[in-house]
């Protein structure tokens, strides 16, 4: 053995907490043994006439050259066992540490690709409802018309979002929009005020660290059953009560593709503003004829709560496919990542392994050497 490799497994045994002279002994004795076995196992094979020596030397023995099982060269220190701290293997920590990160990657990939999989199957559930659903609130706009550029005194800025992460972008395109036309309304003075009712945990994390005096209501959780109408009837119930508003802005993100969604706004107004001068601007109600003996301010305050319950309804049910979309295109990433840095890895790995092993066989070389000399 050299004596840089023999100075190496000391001072690996030195470095354990409170080493013991039997630990140091036992080692030492350890780094020995095992150059021994590889030095016989070279020689079985069939190796030169030094390898053969050098086993010899190392081989132990019963009675000669050994005293309690004590490897040659060890006579004298009290026949430590090689039982206690061994410093073998402690050069391959570094391999034991990438065989861990790999293991990690290797688990991180099956999860992101399961992940995959469920988005992809509730996609097209999703996306049907979600087409279904556009009838739902595309006569309304033939009815009062659009008016995207209206901003009352009152605007309630309803901001869709996901309960759950890990689908890229689609909630923080939702809160920029938010922001813009928070700020939007701001510039009209200070006469027009502007608030903002939150659906989905990710919006309300996100807006309510600079804009908490300006939020009204959450809603949240929405997702744990299958959107149907009569939820969001509900829902749309609420905001009526908890909020007065002229105009409602309700941004969300439209399924285009499995891959890309469009951010947009709905704009409803109140009866208020439907039946007031805006009323210009939009289609012609007094064409129509209502039955029964409800009046127009009546017929108008069931129109703007139907037509809110509609839309929020469609509007839910895109900003899901959105995300499923979204979710399944980010796993799908994530999933050819983790590949990409699991080969970096094995190639590493397998790089300090052939250096390790190029290591100990110079060892064997040096002392084998260093006997004959």
């Amino acid at each position: 053995m050299s004596r840089n490799a023999h100075a190496r497994y000391v001072f690996l045994v030195e470095c354990a907490p409170n080493p013991s002279r039997s630990a140091v002994v036992s080692g030492i004795a350890l780094a020995v043994r095992r150059i021994g076995e590889m030095a016989t196992g070279a020689a079985r094979r069939g190796g030169s006439r030094l390898a053969r020596q050098f086993a010899e030397k190392l081989t132990l023995s019963s009675g000669v050259g050994a005293q309690n099982g004590a490897p040659w060269g060890m006579q004298g220190l009290g026949g430590a066992s090689s039982e206690g701290l061994a410093p073998f293997g402690a050069r391959n920590a570094s391999n034991q540490a990438v065989r861990n990160r790999m293991r990690s990657v290797k688990n991180i990939q099956k999860i992101t690709m399961a992940m995959k999989m469920v988005a992809a199957s509730k996609l097209r559930t999703v996306q049907v409802k979600a087409e279904g659903s556009r009838g739902l609130f595309q006569p309304f706009t033939v009815l009062l018309g659009d008016a995207p550029a209206v901003m009352g005194k009152k605007t309630l800025v309803v901001t869709l979002s996901t309960d759950k992460g890990l689908c890229g972008g689609i909630n923080s395109t939702v809160v920029k929009y938010s922001r813009s036309l928070l700020k939007l309304s701001q510039m009209y003075g200070d006469d027009h005020k502007t608030e903002f009712v939150i659906v989905g945990d990710k919006a309300k994390a996100q807006l309510q660290r600079e804009y908490k005096k300006y939020i009204s209501m959450y809603i949240t959780e929405t997702q744990k059953v299958s959107i149907n109408f009569t939820q969001c009837a509900m829902m749309a119930d609420e905001i009526i009560k908890n909020n007065e508003y002229d105009v409602i802005k309700l941004v969300y993100n439209k399924f285009n593709s499995a891959v890309s969604f469009l951010p947009t706004v709905a704009t409803l107004l109140s009866p208020e503003m439907l039946a007031g001068e805006e009323a210009q601007k939009l289609g012609n109600l007094e064409s129509y004829e209502t039955e029964g003996d409800a009046t127009q301010g009546e017929v108008l305050q069931n129109l703007a709560e139907f037509q809110l319950a509609s839309v929020l309804y469609n509007a839910m049910l895109e900003n899901a496919t959105s995300e499923m979309g979204a979710r399944m295109s980010a796993m799908d990433n994530s999933t050819r990542n983790a590949g990409e840095v699991l080969d970096r890895l094995t190639l590493s790995y397998n790089r300090s392994r052939q250096a390790s092993i190029t290591t100990e066989l110079i060892e064997i070389i040096s002392g084998a050497a260093a006997l004959e000399g």
